[in-house]
């Protein structure tokens, strides 16, 4: 069994910064990627940023140069530093782990529970 759990989230004020976490725990030989989606109120979730197996990162254009994706690969955990946060933040947070190797199976999706991110204007 692999369960993701994120921590890090709260209320900010606009230009402010919070830092949210990620630890996948279980029997896992290998994540290939983990990445943070977020989903706002009435709206689709949506895919922040995303860091592979080889450390390559991938951003959503409207948090490009203000988040910064992070993995530990040892202790399967990543982080999602944001800078100058903006109302339009706001949203329900997501680690997600895809193509994970767990003794005798492969596990496509693995999602955590969502840690809410509050930025008041």
């Amino acid at each position: 069994q692999v369960q993701l759990v994120e921590s890090g989230g709260g209320l900010v004020q606009a230009g402010g910064s919070l830092r949210l976490s990620c630890s996948a725990s279980g029997s896992i030989f290998r994540i290939n990627a983990m990445d943070w989606y977020r989903q706002a109120p009435g709206k689709q979730r949506e895919l922040v940023a995303a860091i592979t197996s080889g450390g390559s990162t991938n951003y959503a254009d409207s948090v490009k140069g203000r988040f910064t994706i992070s993995r530990d690969f040892a202790k399967n955990t990543v982080s999602l530093q944001m800078n100058s946060l903006k109302p339009e933040d706001t949203a329900v947070y997501y680690c997600n782990a895809k193509g994970v190797y767990v003794p005798g199976n492969f596990i496509h999706d693995y999602w955590g529970q969502g840690t809410q991110v509050t930025v008041s204007s």
